[in-house]
Formats: structure tokens, C-alpha cells, sequence
């Protein structure tokens, strides 16, 4: 059965959205919504830079993009600097009766204890009366840090703590508002900007720690611990993002620990370079710029590594797909599941089917 689905946002995880839905022949790319004006009018296929056009143009009216009665909004527009007002603009959708698979904003990974109660009850209010669902996944907050933890530990005998890593050089990384304003890269070690104010990582990752835990069953500590370092440049660097002047922010590492009787049993930590060559005593990937690294401590000791990259080597381009497509592919499930809100723990498996063929995007 195909689903009718329309793309919210053609940026840099957009883009590969909607080259996803083109070449799923279970799916039909019905709209598309871009919030810059001069992309209006504009060919889907343009806008992902396909190299051929899909018929679809894009438009920034969301009226006229509801009325297409679609089954799914694949929605990934930037919403790390607006997250009350995406929560808003996705509950419109569930009252709309539109299934939701979305990028952000990552807390609604598992927001149960992570936003107030009754944010969490107008949500699922929202989906019941649509009747439609609403998944935000991804890859971080995500399949690295939801599923493939998660399907670790079913080969445990003993569990004593989930490490959940991202170890990455964002060098490449282009996204200037979550690099200058979010992390803080280029600006003074000194101040002390958005993610790293009391309580930010827990809203941003707690939904990380608190979902694994609820699949372990484990009653958490309240509240959850956070840790974070952060390293000047030693030399001028010029990112994909911003400018990194000698002296100013270069390098961070953090934690988000979930704790039982004070000891640390589910962690989040990332590891964010500028460069390849900074702290080299901090945890670095087997190979590549980039990776994700599960270490389940206990009886077994298991720890896997996964990593990708795009096709031109880049792991930056290749994390934009393959946030992308978990939610493309996700999208059959989300229309079939029961309405609410729905997280990685109510969810089938979820495979690339369809995708091992000569897609209708391929030359």
C-alpha cells in the first residue's frame, strides 16, 4: 500500500528526505513546505538537488498543504532554537489528522519525564483526537541511541551500565545557529552559551537516557547528572559553520548520566571536534572522523561500533541521510500504529525494504 506523504523543509536533512520518498515506490511525494520564499514555486526535485524534477512544487502555505489530506508529514524543519513553537506546529498536525515523523524537536524522542506532564497529555490529547501518530526519531537523539542499545542488551546476562557515544568531527558540520549559538564553537570558553546552562542537556538528551532506562525497566534518580568540558583552539580554524579564532571554543564533551542509588547506569556522552588532531586522550572512533560506540558494562562486556559515511567519504553528509531516512523509513509504521505519540519502544522493526533494488533516483 503506498502512502501519501508530504516533505516540511528542504534543508540539509530535508533535502535527503525527499530523495528518500522518491525512491521508495511505496510512497508518493504529494507537497512540500519551505520556509524561505525564494524556494516557492521551486521543483522538489530541485530542491534536493536531483538533477530532474518530480512534479511537485513547493510552496510555503501550510493550509493549502494540509488540505491534500496526506497520510504523513515527513517533517525535519530546524527546531533546536524554537522548540515550544514546533511542538505547537506538530499538534496542529495530529489535529488535523495528519501522522507525523519528525527530526525534532529530539526531545519528544521520549519526553516522559523530560517535559511537563500536561505538555505530554495535550500531545497525546492532539493525536487521539486526529487519530493520527507522532514519531520523532533520527539518528542522535535516535536509532544510535534507542534501538541498537536496546537490541544489545537482549544478549545480557547482567546489565551494570548502557554507554551511549558520539564521537564526531564537525568540521564539516554546517549548521551555524547549533554550532555559534547552541555549542558555542568560536566563542569565549568563558561564557557560557545555550546547551550548557543548568538543565539544556537534559532537555536536549535526557529523552535518550530516560528511554533506555524505561526499556530496562530501571527507576532513575531524579534529577539526571550533567557533565561537560569544553577546550580552547590553539590555532585559527575555519569550519563549515563559523570561524573558530585562536583561543575561543574548539572542542566539547559532555555527559548526561542516569543514575540508580547515585551509581551511573544509563549515559549519554558526546565528544564534538573541530579538528582531528584536539584532545587526543579523549575518546577517539576505530577509524573515520566519526562514530557512534555502545559499551554495555556487565556480564557479557559488549561494545559496537557504527559508523558511516557518504559516498564522497564526508560522515557529516552521511549523518543528514541517515537521520533522514529513519524516518522516511519509519513512515509505514507510524501510519499503522495506534494514534498518540509514539517512541522507538512501540515501534516494529523498521527496515530499508524496498531500497535493495535500482531505485528511481539512481542514473
Amino acid at each position: 500500500m503506498s502512502h501519501r506523504v508530504v516533505a516540511w523543509s528542504t534543508g540539509t536533512v530535508g533535502r535527503h528526505a525527499i530523495a528518500g520518498i522518491d525512491a521508495r515506490d511505496d510512497l508518493e511525494l504529494v507537497g512540500v513546505w519551505v520556509s524561505n520564499p525564494e524556494k516557492v514555486g521551486k521543483d522538489a526535485g530541485e530542491l534536493a538537488g536531483l538533477g530532474r524534477e518530480l512534479g511537485v512544487k513547493a510552496t510555503d502555505d501550510k493550509s493549502t498543504l494540509l488540505a491534500l489530506r496526506p497520510d504523513c508529514i515527513v517533517h525535519t524543519a530546524m527546531t533546536d532554537d524554537r522548540i515550544f513553537e514546533a511542538i505547537d506546529e506538530l499538534i496542529s498536525f495530529l489535529e488535523a489528522g495528519v501522522n507525523v515523523v519528525s527530526s525534532g524537536p529530539v526531545l519528544l524522542q521520549y519526553p516522559i519525564g523530560v517535559l511537563p506532564d500536561d505538555l505530554v497529555d495535550r500531545i497525546r490529547r492532539a493525536a487521539e483526537q486526529g487519530g493520527a501518530s507522532l514519531h520523532v526519531n533520527g539518528i542522535d537523539p535516535g536509532f544510535a541511541n534507542d534501538v541498537l542499545p536496546l537490541a544489545m542488551t537482549s544478549l545480557s546476562q547482567r546489565i551494570d551500565e548502557v554507554r551511549c557515544y558520539e564521537i564526531a568531527n564537525y568540521s564539516s558540520y554546517y549548521q551555524p545557529v547549533v554550532m555559534r549559538d547552541i555549542f558555542g564553537f568560536g566563542g569565549p570558553v568563558d561564557e557560557t552559551p545555550m546547551l550548557f546552562q543548568p538543565g539544556v542537556l537534559s532537555l536536549a538528551w535526557g529523552s535518550v537516557v530516560r528511554q533506555i532506562a524505561a526499556g530496562l525497566d530501571v527507576t532513575l534518580d531524579e534529577p539526571l547528572v550533567e557533565k561537560f568540558e569544553r577546550v580552547p583552539s590553539d590555532a585559527d580554524l575555519d569550519i563549515a559553520s563559523c570561524l573558530i579564532s585562536k583561543g575561543t571554543v574548539a572542542a566539547v564533551r559532555f555527559e548526561v548520566v542516569g543514575t540508580v542509588d547515585g551509581v551511573p547506569r544509563v549515559v549519554l556522552e558526546h565528544v564534538t571536534r573541530t579538528h582531528p588532531e584536539q584532545m587526543p586522550d579523549w575518546p577517539k572512533p576505530a577509524r573515520g572522523e566519526g562514530c557512534y560506540r555502545i559499551d554495555v558494562t556487565g556480564e557479557p562486556m559488549m561494545s559496537v561500533e557504527f559508523s558511516h559515511h557518504g559516498e564522497n567519504g564526508d560522515h557529516n553528509v552521511s549523518g543528514m541521510i541517515v537521520t533522514a531516512m529513519r524516518l522516511v523509513n519509519s513512515v509505514h509504521a507510524v501510519v499503522e500504529a495506534q494514534p498518540g505519540l509514539v517512541t522507538a519502544l512501540d515501534l516494529p522493526l523498521v527496515t530499508g525494504r524496498g531500497l535493495c533494488v535500482r531505485s528511481r533516483s539512481a542514473p
